[in-house]
């Protein structure tokens, strides 16, 4: 426990600016960070199948910025930034989905950044933001289950989330506001 709170102190959500989301465009273009991407058959313009990079380039930063940024609490996006240095570790989102009244999210490392215990301190302050900025009722993220993303399931189970199902080849776990405030010891504020 004592290792999660250090390295959660460590971290801090980081909103860019405009001009910041180059980080963003090197992100999405590393093969390496975006290699849990890779094989998907997406019709979305600019996505590289061998790869699973995206394009995103400066053209379309401001419209991409106008859609996610100040839009809380139907979307947020904000870097994670480590404190001692405000380097860059990665990005954490989330957005509404109305059609299934809950939000859906994303978090993604910088490939730089992996297996240094980033992941779940970052997915817990994205959640603290959710929940107690934004007071949105519940978050939801899946998985396809062939592509054994263990990694990331272990990671959303240690933030707290909870399986809702397994069908149809995925996996889907969710957390709730009422689940996740009463998860959080008071005494020890992220």
């Amino acid at each position: 426990m004592e290792q999660h709170h250090r390295q959660t102190d460590e971290l801090e959500l980081y909103v860019p600016r405009l001009e910041e989301l180059w980080f963003k465009q090197k992100m999405e273009s590393d093969p390496a960070t975006m290699s849990y991407n890779r094989g998907w058959h997406l019709s979305y313009p600019g996505y590289h199948r061998d790869t699973g990079c995206m394009d995103f380039p400066p053209s379309q930063w401001e419209s991409w910025y106008d859609q996610w940024v100040g839009r809380e609490p139907e979307r947020f996006a904000a870097y994670i930034r480590r404190k001692s240095d405000g380097q860059w570790l990665g990005d954490v989102c989330f957005h509404y989905t109305p059609d299934k009244d809950w939000w859906d999210m994303g978090i993604v490392l910088y490939a730089l950044y992996r297996g240094q215990r980033y992941a779940v301190p970052a997915l817990k302050l994205m959640l603290d933001h959710a929940f107690r900025v934004c007071k949105i009722s519940r978050i939801h993220n899946d998985f396809e289950i062939a592509r054994q993303e263990v990694s990331a399931w272990q990671t959303h189970f240690a933030a707290g989330f909870s399986e809702c199902s397994r069908e149809d080849g995925w996996l889907t776990v969710m957390i709730t506001r009422e689940q996740w405030l009463a998860g959080q010891d008071v005494s020890t504020p992220l």
